[in-house]
């Protein structure tokens, strides 16, 4: 056996980007081309696939580190030798697939079994996904069912072509290796490539691949035929995290160009295709309507001569911006928002707020501190709101980090402060106080900026009654705050004036229902009304 050192590949000029994501894990199987870890630049994010494949025994970088060109990533074990590419072709492993002959009155069709194939050492593997049903008309290596265990997703491909006859699994199931997945019905003369349909050694060409299937940690073809393609049973090459990342947001693979080894589709593929669609779609014409609409059917983007009209000035965008815009247009398409909106009555925790200011001097409490502290009251009560949601499951959190978007000259950022139910509101004034800071200087790291369970976006002093903030994914909801003003309040015999906070929270209908955010509102409104109940 071989030992290989798997590096880091030309990143195009890109040094010391972060990790962000190690996608192995010593003893894991990985296929060649499989993505071992997931790096995040200022400008895009991208995964690093295996120059080989083989058995994982070491991995020299973890999450945070900073790599560049020829970084070592891992070792693996490799076989020093691969059977000959001029060998003849002999049939499938039993242990793959079994061949049973079906006569016909016209050519001979074989009913194959597709199988899960070696998956390493993993066992009764749940199936989450069923890719494929009877009457379907299948490409090898098709993707069949996806897998997941507790450390990865995958997809199982096919191990021949053909009309799928039956489905032997279904979603809850649990499968391992040799579980026979579906059944195919195959015709020689219909399937096989032309050097391959006969054993004859005058054949002048090997067989295209390896008689055993593919697992899908490396680039899984999808089923039938894409969109678009120039033949029946064209296949996008893309790994289950892309087709999901894909699926996220909307992007529909057939129009993608995939850029990576043998045109397999890249998470920095994806994102680009997404930007352009949604920056700058194509002008005009059928195909750009196709391309803008992200596979939703969306019309393309107006194109305008604008200087016809009068003078013009074109300014370019800011950084903040450029990565903002479109992040900020995927979260309000993908996700399903609704706003609901409240006023909390603050008259006497504003008359607080400027007792607290006029005794101390080293610092300035804002009505964003107790914004903060009245949320995380609510957030322990709701905890669906503390939340993001991972495919089928809700992922429910049990700390308290809150983000806060702070407006700088180049646009708004978002700082976060962690444990926020951990500390008072002269700490939480503090912190806020020196995140604005580092944000308008441009001084704010990453690690400034991530981890946010919830977000509030407060426009304090600036005005408004009430607006629609945009969830930051991947949150559920986020709170808004206009500036607070008097109002006549009857209290029961009279108007009073009373001094009344704009309260404006968009969740995920996906996860959240307007019973429970009503709710969640309110225990925000009386919290703000006495601030005695976050201590409860």
């Amino acid at each position: 056996m071989a030992q290989i050192e798997l590096t880091v590949p030309d990143l195009g000029g890109f040094n010391d980007i972060p990790v962000i994501e190690v996608l192995v894990a010593p003893g894991e199987t990985v296929a060649k081309d499989a993505p071992l870890v997931t790096l995040e630049s200022d400008k895009a994010t991208m995964e690093v696939p295996a120059s080989a494949g083989g058995v994982v025994k070491e991995l020299r970088v973890k999450i945070g580190d900073k790599v560049s060109q020829g970084t070592v990533l891992a070792t693996i074990e490799a076989a020093e030798s691969q059977p000959a590419a001029a060998q003849p072709p002999a049939p499938p492993p039993e242990a793959v697939k079994k061949d049973v002959a079906k006569p016909t009155a016209e050519t001979t069709e074989k009913i194959v079994d597709l199988v899960v194939p070696d998956i390493g050492e993993f066992a009764d593997i749940p199936v989450i996904e069923v890719l494929v049903a009877p009457g379907d008309t299948i490409a090898k290596e098709a993707a069949l069912v996806t897998l997941e265990s507790e450390k990865a997703t995958m997809e199982v491909p096919a191990s021949a072509g053909g009309i799928v006859r039956d489905v032997r699994v279904k979603v809850g199931e649990r499968v391992s290796k040799g579980t026979v997945i579906a059944t195919v019905a195959t015709k020689d003369a219909a399937t096989a490539p032309a050097a391959a349909t006969t054993p004859a050694a005058a054949a002048p060409a090997p067989p295209p691949a390896p008689a055993a299937p593919k697992l899908a940690a490396a680039p899984a073809p999808t089923n039938g035929a894409a969109p678009g393609a120039s033949a029946p049973g064209a296949t996008v090459h893309a790994s289950p995290a892309i087709r999901r990342f894909a699926r996220e947001l909307g992007a529909d693979l057939s129009r993608v160009h995939g850029s990576g080894p043998n045109g397999r589709i890249t998470r920095d593929d994806v994102q680009s295709f997404v930007k352009a669609a949604l920056a700058s779609p194509a002008p005009g014409g059928a195909h750009a309507g196709a391309v803008s609409g992200l596979g939703l059917n969306l019309p393309p983007w107006p194109s305008v001569d604008f200087a016809k009209f009068g003078p013009i000035e074109r300014v370019a965008l800011t950084r903040i911006q450029k990565i903002s815009g479109p992040v900020l247009a995927r979260n309000w398409v993908m996700i399903p928002h609704v706003t609901q909106n409240e006023d909390g009555d603050v008259t006497e925790l504003e008359a607080f707020r400027k007792q607290v200011n006029a005794e101390r001097k080293d610092v300035k409490v804002t009505m964003l501190a107790f914004l903060m502290k009245a949320s995380v009251t609510a957030l322990k009560r709701f905890p669906q709101f503390n939340a993001s949601l991972d495919g089928d499951e809700l992922v429910l959190k049990k700390y308290y980090h809150l983000g806060f978007a702070a407006d700088t000259p180049n646009g708004l950022l978002v700082p976060v402060i962690r444990d926020v139910d951990k500390k008072g509101v002269i700490d939480i004034a503090r912190e806020t106080a020196e995140l604005s800071a580092k944000a308008r200087d441009g001084k704010l790291g990453p690690a400034d900026m991530s981890g946010a369970t919830f977000t509030i976006s407060s426009l304090g002093s600036i005005g408004g009654t009430t607006f629609t903030p945009i969830i930051n994914a991947p949150e559920v909801a986020i709170l808004g705050a206009c500036k607070a003003e008097i109002r006549p309040v009857w209290d029961g015999t009279a108007f009073v004036p009373r001094l009344i906070q704009p309260l404006s929270l968009s969740y995920d209908h996906r996860v959240i229902d307007g019973a429970n955010a009503a709710r969640f509102a309110v225990e925000i409104k009386n919290a703000l009304a006495d601030l005695r109940r976050t201590l409860l």
